[in-house]
């Protein structure tokens, strides 16, 4: 039996595509007589027409993907392009600004010293914190 126009017909009469149309073999005789939208709505509401759930997309590659360690191979772009020159400034200086506030707030380091060191973070003079450290144990000599 062909009921491909049936098929047609439950798709368009239930607002659905033609390949989320279950047609069940028991009321095959009820499909082949139905030839209004109603009939077929009321097969729908016996059981003799079916409508399959939305497959969807799969998110398993996607968070495969993401758990995976990034190895130089399969990184795109330099080495600015994934962390800007500025984000990378930005994170270093106020690293350095917070150990300086620390040592201040603890008597480590006396005012002056530290006026003239976080002027020289924000003129670019200490490359680290390990040299923000030698720094402050020079001035406190």
């Amino acid at each position: 039996m062909n009921l491909r126009s049936k098929r047609r017909l439950a798709a368009d009469a239930l607002g659905v595509g033609k390949d989320r149309i279950i047609l069940t073999p028991e009321a095959q005789d009820l499909i082949q007589d139905a030839i209004t939208r109603s009939t077929i709505r009321g097969l729908t509401g016996m059981g003799g027409i079916k409508v399959a759930p939305v497959k969807g997309v799969s998110r398993g590659r996607a968070r495969g993907r993401r758990q995976k360690s990034r190895s130089h191979g399969s990184l795109r772009g330099t080495k600015t392009s994934r962390r800007p020159q500025k984000d990378a400034w930005v994170a270093k200086v106020r690293a350095l600004r917070w150990r300086l506030r620390v040592a201040r707030d603890r008597n480590g380091i006396t005012k002056e010293l530290y006026k003239s060191l976080y002027r020289q973070v924000k003129g670019g003079q200490v490359r680290d914190v390990k040299h923000l450290l030698e720094l402050m144990k020079e001035g406190r000599r």
